[in-house]
């Protein structure tokens, strides 16, 4: 076959894709289409550690979403694309399916087939439980921006609660950054050395399940997951330039969650734990703690919460994750006016070392369509021991995001 052969055979397949996905829509008694479209900008408040780095940059970024059902809701299909254009960053410069699901809802059960994003968990600073997606981690430092995940999903819903069923095939990689781009590792990261416990590689099938319920003020979650985790751990490898780079080795784990939340007054009482086994010694983490919120002070419409919580995993030293003996500090404040003005201040403050990572997370609307979202991430007296910050100390940023939503 020639090459011109070959693009007008991928022409083909996306015409006739894109007349199917057309039909579709046609014939559909609700459709929506609405997203956001944004400009952020960052600057680092420091020099970076390795020479050449950048203190400032500016990239767009868009998600729209494409929404319709049928047969009075019974059927639904999502189609959530997510794009990036970094100029600084040519990793940073992506694109991904966030979602594209159709979903059957009948009496009792669903079915969800395609890609999705799926989020488990109750807790602000730590999320222990939730192992469905893979972290988009150019996007944001906090882990909360992720990968969309192909899945088969079945929930059973009962009285005695729901139950959801995963086959989970296709692993996705985590995604880092470039040697070009910042936070500035000393070694940079090199997904394409990866390798994987699994013959089967990003092949690997993983299955999961979680069974969910409330009773009074008590929701609670039981999951388990078996497959290829979404945490790697990381080896000093060389690549073909003859540079040293992080190479990022996937295991395979069994882990067993339990998420809980109590609602009583102005309190949330809130709990994640796993037992995992696949990556060296079978091992337990838990974060636990608490949010009290101050409802409208002083009959001025503010709300004031107060957050604490308390992060432990018994690997310590060897746990992937900074927050292996930290406790967090918060506060939450949602002024409830026409802008929906919101901010959300914290610090993880590590109990051996004093080591702090500050997050601020501010958002406002501007009109019924624009938003403004600023968020400060800093490293506060990072010890060379910490193998996780240490690396990244220089890497203070502000960031500001005006989005433009439809």
């Amino acid at each position: 076959m020639t090459s011109i052969d070959r693009r007008l055979s991928r022409w083909g397949r996306r015409l006739l894709l894109a007349a199917v996905f057309w039909s579709l829509i046609a014939g559909a008694q609700e459709f929506d289409f609405s997203g956001q479209i944004a400009v952020e900008g960052r600057l680092f408040t420091q020099e970076a550690l390795r020479d050449g780095l950048y203190r400032s940059n500016v990239s767009i970024w868009a998600e729209p979403e494409f929404y319709a059902e049928w047969e009075d809701g019974d059927h639904t299909f999502t189609f959530t694309p997510f794009g990036r254009v970094d100029p600084h960053d040519a990793r940073r410069t992506h694109f991904d399916i966030r979602e594209l699901t159709y979903q059957y809802n009948a009496r009792g059960w669903e079915l969800r087939t395609g890609i999705r994003k799926v989020y488990w968990g109750v807790t602000e600073s730590n999320h222990l439980v939730d192992v469905i997606n893979q972290t988009d981690l150019v996007e944001n430092l906090d882990g909360e921006e992720k990968l969309g995940q192909p899945m088969v999903n079945f929930a059973l819903i009962r009285n005695w609660g729901t139950l959801d069923l995963f086959v989970l095939p296709g692993f996705r990689k985590r995604l880092f950054w470039s040697a070009d781009g910042r936070p500035g590792v000393p070694f940079p990261f090199d997904d394409s050395l990866a390798t994987f416990e699994s013959r089967r590689g990003r092949g690997h099938v993983d299955f999961a399940a979680r069974w969910s319920h409330s009773i009074g003020l008590i929701d609670f979650g039981v999951s388990h997951f078996h497959g290829t985790s979404r945490d790697p751990r990381f080896f000093p490898a060389e690549n073909s330039a003859g540079e040293i780079v992080f190479a990022p080795h996937y295991d395979l784990i069994d882990q067993t969650g339990v998420d809980v939340q109590v609602t009583t007054g102005g309190w949330l009482w809130k709990l994640e734990a796993i037992n995992r086994a696949g990556q060296g010694d079978r091992f337990a983490a838990v974060t636990g703690g608490f949010e009290y919120t101050f409802g409208n002070v002083r009959g001025s419409g503010l709300d004031i919460g107060l957050l604490t919580e308390y992060s432990f995993d018994e690997r310590r030293e060897l746990a992937l994750t900074p927050l292996q003996d930290d406790v967090f500090f918060g506060v939450r404040l949602a002024l409830n006016d026409v802008q929906s003005t919101e901010l959300l201040a914290g610090a993880a403050v590590d109990r051996q070392t004093g080591a702090s990572f500050i997050n601020v997370e501010a958002s406002r609307r501007f009109g019924s369509r624009m938003t403004l979202d600023v968020e400060y991430r800093a490293f506060v007296g990072i010890p060379p021991e910490d193998i996780f910050l240490y690396g990244i100390r220089n890497d203070d940023y502000l960031q500001a995001t005006w989005a433009f939503h439809f």
